[in-house]
């Protein structure tokens, strides 16, 4: 049901790519290349699992494939394809309205691929982050997450997480967390499906105000 909710939370999570930035473009040319040049089948119309790791996704498409040669072959590619990401409405105003403590990026991307899409969009790197090399199990598992609530040195259940795929929604709600999903690369049915407690067609509809022990979020839910 669409409304006005308002939460108190010790910090947020945010992933990265379909909440923060948009980079679907360069994610399904670059995978689309990486999977010709690996023989996969059907190359061309390849589509990627949004919200998981390379690594993970090289494991499931070339399970022969020394997994280190076949990151760095993709990564190498998604650090030049960089020209049409974008910052995601909402975000960068959201971003600034919150003290650098109280939220980390939670992202499937390796940091060194997270700083180059943070920078091409034109968002300044966070203080704390998890990435993809920085866990032993990835989204859906909750252990991303629960990392993330550490760094922020708050319990998972008073942490909002922010997601736009299932597989971190799953990730999100097995760490103990709530979570908000943005519209984007799934559809409002799937996040629901998925475990997210609240939807929202931007981050333009979510409003952040600082309290002595966290934040009070206003958030116009569809």
């Amino acid at each position: 049901m669409s409304g006005l909710v308002t939460l108190d939370v010790a910090g947020i999570l945010f992933d990265m790519d379909g909440v923060l930035i948009s980079s679907i473009g360069s994610v399904n040319r670059s995978w689309r290349r990486w999977a010709e040049h690996y023989g996969v089948p059907n190359a061309d119309t390849f589509q990627v699992p949004h919200g998981i790791r390379a690594t993970d996704i090289i494991r499931m498409l070339k399970p022969d494939l020394d997994v280190a040669q076949g990151l760095k072959f993709i990564e190498d590619i998604e650090m030049v394809d960089v020209d049409d990401l974008k910052v995601l409405a909402g975000a960068r105003a959201l971003l600034e309205s919150l003290p650098t403590e109280r939220w980390a990026i939670v992202t499937s991307a390796t940091g060194r691929l997270a700083l180059e899409r943070l920078r091409a969009a034109g968002l300044p790197a966070p203080e704390r982050m998890i990435s993809a090399e920085m866990v032993e199990r990835g989204k859906p598992d909750p252990e991303p997450y629960r990392r993330g609530a550490e760094l922020i040195q708050s319990p998972p259940a008073e942490c909002l997480v922010v997601e736009d795929a299932p597989s971190g929604v799953g990730a999100g709600v097995a760490a103990g967390c709530r979570v908000l999903c943005v519209l984007g690369t799934h559809s409002e049915a799937e996040l629901r499906a998925a475990g997210a407690s609240w939807v929202v067609r931007s981050l333009e509809d979510v409003y952040a105000r600082t309290e002595p022990s966290g934040l009070t979020l206003s958030i116009k839910t569809l």
